[in-house]
């Protein structure tokens, strides 16, 4: 056990709690539910930076961190249709392209590949749109202005376009390392 993989382990325990807080009842539990998934949102960098520094990379860590920032998304994504309907076609996309971008990256690895689909400038920007959608959306309530959750909700359309977007870029890079020979009979023709 190390430290970065110790935060990692508080990014998972935290979407419980994001949940919990955020149907609880409570005054202000929306903000309290964005402080949560705030933090569990930053505690990625923590890790990361932790890893690299204390050189304390695993191949364990490696595995485990995508999977808590993606269980992290899901579960607000899930949790927030339940609450706003309209975020249903968005949800769908997002949580898609994630399970198939995951079978993608498991499938070029096991063909010794798994470099030519490494992470993205599209793939982190997407990223950044989506954990600012869901703060913006954890944070809108009745009581507040509208605009708030319009901007949460633009961004998370945003979000699944780029999706879509870093998606296409992902299966294609994959394409060509695994069928070159097509790539050359199409530029020859």
């Amino acid at each position: 056990m190390n430290w970065a993989n110790l935060v990692t382990y508080l990014r998972l325990l935290l979407i419980p709690l994001v949940i919990l807080v955020y149907f609880s009842g409570l005054a202000s539990a929306n903000v309290w539910a964005l402080i949560l998934f705030s933090v569990a949102s930053l505690s990625d960098l923590l890790d990361g930076y932790l890893a690299r520094k204390l050189e304390q990379t695993s191949e364990f860590g490696a595995f485990l961190d995508p999977v808590a920032d993606k269980l992290l998304v899901a579960a607000v994504l899930i949790m927030l249709v339940a609450v706003y309907p309209i975020l249903m076609w968005p949800t769908l996309i997002i949580i898609s392209r994630e399970i198939l971008i995951s079978a993608l990256r498991e499938w070029m690895a096991s063909r010794g590949k798994r470099a030519a689909v490494a992470v993205a400038f599209s793939g982190k920007l997407k990223t950044t749109f989506q954990l600012i959608a869901l703060g913006a959306l954890l944070l809108a309530d009745p009581s507040l202005p509208q605009w708030i959750f319009n901007i949460g909700f633009y961004l998370l359309l945003a979000a699944a376009a780029l999706s879509l977007y870093s998606m296409g870029l992902y299966f294609s890079k994959a394409w060509k390392v695994l069928f070159p020979e097509n790539e050359n009979q199409a530029g020859g023709e």
